[in-house]
């Protein structure tokens, strides 16, 4: 894998990348049920600076009790361990994954007993969409695939099973030539990119959308709106 890295915070203890495992019959495997964060750290002159890291880990456990998904540390152990695993894997710029998931006990669909786990890796991921494409831009399709639905998902979480509905859009996009898809809601509005929330730049406005067209609201969203204030550009909010 080119984006391995030395080791990982998992249950509590750091351990060789090759040794993070789980049992196949996980309980996550078969029905998706683990929540996660996407946090960014970057290379500062002051040294690394992981990007708002306190509300990631907060949305981690939002996302949790909405899935009944407990998360056995607390906010700051687990910040502790996003701390932790940059340092240790020496990294200056790079993606950190916490996620949590039902582990092994059962294979029905309500997990009962089953444990749950927690890991945080740390490893390099460059551009989401390539470098060239934040130079150049990227070519995007919109989807057949609808976005999920507020009455069907909370879709305001980071859950792993709900991403199926992206990885459909964005393999579509692909196939067909394009770089990214662009998922309509259920009432053929925009809702948003396979993995990204989207703004529009039109007549010297800033527009997006709001948590009603089945969006992630999504922490990197809510800073563009909070920059928009504060240089006082317009934004509208549909």
């Amino acid at each position: 894998m080119s984006d391995q890295s030395k080791l990982i915070w998992f249950n509590g203890e750091i351990v060789p990348w090759e040794e993070a495992q789980i049992h196949i019959m996980s309980h996550v495997l078969h029905y998706g049920s683990g929540v996660f964060e996407g946090i960014k750290c970057y290379s500062t002159q002051n040294g690394p600076a992981i990007f708002r890291l306190d509300d990631h880990i907060k949305r981690l456990f939002e996302s949790g009790e909405k899935y009944g998904i407990i998360i056995p540390y607390t906010v700051s152990e687990l910040t502790k361990a996003c701390l932790d695993i940059v340092k240790l894997n020496g990294f200056e710029n790079c993606y950190i994954r916490p996620i949590a998931f039902y582990g092994y006990d059962t294979l029905g669909v309500h997990p009962k007993d089953c444990p749950v786990e927690v890991a945080v890796a740390s490893f390099f991921w460059g551009a989401y969409l390539g470098e060239d494409g934040l130079v150049n831009g990227v070519n995007i399709t919109v989807s057949p695939w609808k976005r999920l639905s507020l009455e069907s998902f909370p879709s305001s979480t980071k859950a792993s099973g709900q991403y199926l509905n992206s990885m459909l859009a964005v393999q579509d996009a692909r196939k067909r030539g394009y770089d990214e898809a662009l998922l309509l809601n259920q009432d053929g509005f925009v809702a948003e990119g396979s993995g990204q929330n989207i703004f529009i730049v039109k007549d010297n406005k800033v527009i997006t959308n709001g948590e009603n067209a089945s969006i992630l609201m999504g922490i990197t969203r809510e800073t563009i709106i909070q920059l928009c204030h504060d240089l006082e550009i317009d934004i509208q909010i549909m």
